[in-house]
């Protein structure tokens, strides 16, 4: 494709139009363009089109979005609305926007490898209908419409009552948990006095609040439970243009709960075509060795899908040039997920 700014060819995305180069060396060309495709993108399935930042708006902490939310805004997550000068949610500690199926252990987790799980019982997968993010490769792009129909909506007591003796753990995933964080950590303090060696583990994006997701961490860890972040990209310029939104924050919750318990922290990288190579994987390595070599980092395979359905899988060559710079950055624990995805 040829890239709308340099005009050169380029591995890029139809619906971006626009290089890794030109988003990161010509920001101030390419940010006004990106935020117009991004609202196209969310404007499909009604939901909020940008970050809403409206003065004197009722400002919202679940997240490093600090939505600012007007008089009948939502707010970018979808789940929370400024009705009459009132914050509205419409989900709690006791419901949430889900979906949840019996996993059979040894699952496809991404830190499957890392984990002690018993063979034989089942995971507890609780697939989370909203998001923080609006990544336009998205590979579970259905939980917009989980969003815009806020539907299934879960009580908290129909989960639990998915707890039996086979579940071995339970994960929740998404879309992203952290828009819900409240109903999950509520959860897990139940479900553990259900069944006292039940694990919790996590799948995030990472930028949930600071203090909420500390709190779930501890349960988590107490449980011999993993949480995986997803570190998207190291340059914030490249999370903006892709996923929507700054993953600052990210990076600051993953050294603090790595100050809490590092052996239980997993990160994990898409290796998108395009745009995250071997470069930008060696900054997220070079970041996750400074706090603790030991920490897994799974590189995962690309497919095409959403709006970066044109793209080519990740080539087999890509991912053992990303395998040896996250190698070369110091970490010693590295593997390529889905490697049935490579070309």
């Amino acid at each position: 494709m040829i890239c709308k700014i340099c005009k050169k060819e380029k591995t890029l995305a139809k619906f971006l139009g626009i290089c890794k180069d030109c988003i990161l060396e010509r920001w101030e060309e390419t940010k006004e363009i990106i935020e117009v495709l991004h609202q196209k993108s969310r404007k499909e399935f009604s939901l909020p089109e940008k970050v809403p930042k409206t003065k004197g708006g009722i400002k919202c902490n679940l997240c490093a979005n600090q939505c600012q939310i007007g008089e009948w805004e939502f707010g970018f997550c979808g789940l929370r609305k400024n009705e009459n000068g009132k914050l509205i949610s419409f989900v709690s500690k006791e419901k949430a926007v889900l979906e949840y199926y019996f996993d059979p252990i040894p699952t496809n987790c991404v830190a499957a490898p890392w984990c002690k799980a018993k063979e034989g019982d089942f995971n507890l997968a609780v697939f989370m209908g909203a998001c923080n993010f609006n990544c336009l490769f998205c590979q579970n792009w259905h939980f917009k419409f989980l969003t815009k129909n806020l539907s299934p909506m879960v009580s908290i007591e129909e989960l639990l009552r998915a707890i039996n003796e086979r579940v071995h753990c339970v994960c929740f995933f998404g879309g992203d948990p952290g828009p819900q964080l409240p109903f999950i950590i509520e959860f897990s303090k139940r479900a553990r006095k259900i069944k006292k060696d039940l694990r919790i583990c996590l799948e995030t994006n990472g930028i949930e609040n600071k203090e909420l997701l500390k709190e779930l961490a501890k349960i988590c860890f107490e449980s011999n439970g993993i949480i995986k972040f997803d570190l998207k990209f190291f340059d914030e310029k490249l999370s903006i243009a892709i996923s929507g939104v700054s993953n600052k924050m990210a990076f600051d919750n993953f050294e603090n709960l790595a100050k809490i318990d590092s052996k239980k922290l997993v990160a994990s990288t898409l290796l998108i075509p395009g745009y995250v190579d071997e470069q930008e994987v060696f900054k997220i390595a070079k970041f996750i060795s400074s706090i603790d070599p030991e920490i897994p980092y799974s590189l995962l395979a690309f497919y095409p899908c959403f709006k970066f359905s044109d793209l080519p899988t990740t080539s087999f060559e890509k991912a053992k040039a990303c395998f040896e710079a996250a190698k070369k950055a110091g970490l010693k624990k590295v593997r390529i997920g889905n490697v049935h995805l490579l070309s």
